[in-house]
């Protein structure tokens, strides 16, 4: 006696009909009702309720659940009768090829293995080939990934070759349904007997082997790029493998910084360079060195900037290289630049300074000096105002620093 018939009654069969006839059933509706053979609405609704109802009693756990609690049982965990218009599709390419069996799932894929690999910046000027050596999961290669011998390894009845089992179990007015191991084949899917497991797996199926991979770091790559090979990740039955990708990590380099082809460098030149020219050395990433010539009435300003052409980093498929800008600081001379006679031959030769402007006869004026500056005196403190400092908690008596003497003219 089963709690309710409405699957029964969808497929046409009785609730003691046999697998072979629940099978038999639902091929003779699908034939029928599928939508690339009869595109009505009707014929539509007729297969998504014909391929839920066999989705439950094609699957003996199922089936049994249905037969217990009916629809209620079920509870929609396993599709029940909701299940979609997708679905009916899965199983109608389980019977026959065509249309529904383009849409089949294939096997499933394994994951990537990922490694970061560093490299410098002169590696990522010339170009770099790595050895590396990769540990991974493979196919028995005595037992091709079977287990045993052929034709001895045989799939598991109890879980249907699944390595899963779902139980059910009524806590009163509850029904729980949760996912376990396969209590026969122990989560393998298949039976074998003990004297027919593969020797060199033990019926693992799978294996374990060193392998080399070169990785080739081209020329011109940039930090982040990815060097990928294809399916060299684990193996296992049944699944494609994932692959192997190694992520480029740039090294941060003392003297360049790298903005997409173009290299950046800092040029620290004394002020005679800057004013008169003259020539300082670069160590270029490429192993060279450049001398670069500063050509005599060319000015550089401090924080100014200048490009070489071609001599930043090579650029992939295009071909060609980027650009070597270079920002200029100038290093002024000390305080001691101060014999009159230097002085009067610098006024001869610098532009003249420009001139004062005009302040009204009726403001006051005062005349200040320059000292010299000492952050700790001056930087902000607890809740002082920036740029203020006080000998004293108190606000109200704050005492001014060194710094600009003024007098009053």
């Amino acid at each position: 006696m089963v709690a309710e018939t409405k699957l029964y009654d969808v497929l046409g069969v009785s609730p003691n009909a046999t697998d072979s006839e629940i099978k038999k059933a639902y091929r003779k509706l699908a034939l029928k009702y599928h939508p690339d053979k009869n595109p009505s609405e009707e014929a539509a609704e007729k297969f998504k309720e014909a391929s839920s109802a066999y989705e439950v009693l094609s699957d003996p756990e199922k089936r049994d659940l249905y037969d217990q609690f009916g629809s209620q049982g079920l509870n929609g965990g396993a599709g029940g009768m909701g299940g979609g218009f997708g679905f009916g599709e899965d199983i109608f390419s389980q019977f026959f090829g065509g249309a529904g069996a383009q849409r089949t799932r294939g096997p499933q894929r394994g994951r990537d293995i990922r490694h970061e690999i560093k490299v410098t910046l002169e590696e990522l000027y010339k170009g770099k080939t790595s050895k590396l050596a990769l540990n991974k999961q493979i196919l028995c290669k005595t037992c091709e990934g079977r287990g045993g011998k052929k034709g001895a390894v045989k799939k598991c009845s109890s879980c249907n070759g699944q390595g899963i089992k779902f139980v059910t179990r009524q806590m009163g007015p509850m029904i729980q349904r949760f996912q376990t191991e396969c209590d026969v084949c122990h989560g393998s899917g298949d039976i074998i007997n003990e004297k027919d497991k593969c020797k060199t797996c033990n019926g693992k199926k799978v294996d374990h082997e060193r392998k080399i991979l070169e990785v080739h770091v081209n020329p011109g790559m940039r930090n982040g790029e990815k060097v990928v090979f294809k399916g060299e990740a684990d193996q296992a039955p049944d699944v494609i493998p994932g692959d192997v990708v190694f992520v480029i990590h740039e090294l941060p380099h003392k003297l360049f910084q790298r903005s997409g082809d173009n290299l950046i460098y800092h040029a620290e030149i004394d002020l005679l360079t800057a004013l008169a020219g003259g020539s300082f050395m670069i160590p270029h990433v490429s192993g060279d060195w450049l001398k670069v010539d500063i050509v005599a009435g060319e000015v550089i300003a401090p924080d100014s900037h200048k490009v070489i052409d071609g001599k930043g980093m090579p650029i992939p498929k295009y071909g060609g290289f980027g650009n070597l800008i270079i920002k200029f600081s100038v290093k002024f001379p000390g305080n001691h630049f101060t014999d009159e006679d230097t002085l009067k031959k610098l006024e001869d030769i610098l532009p003249k300074r420009p001139e004062l402007p005009k302040v009204p006869a009726d403001v006051h004026v005062e005349e200040c000096v320059l000292s010299e500056y000492d952050s700790s005196k001056y930087e902000s403190r607890g809740s002082g105002r920036a740029g203020q400092s006080y000998d004293s908690d108190d606000e109200g008596h704050a005492h001014g620093g060194e710094g600009v003497q003024c007098a009053s003219q």
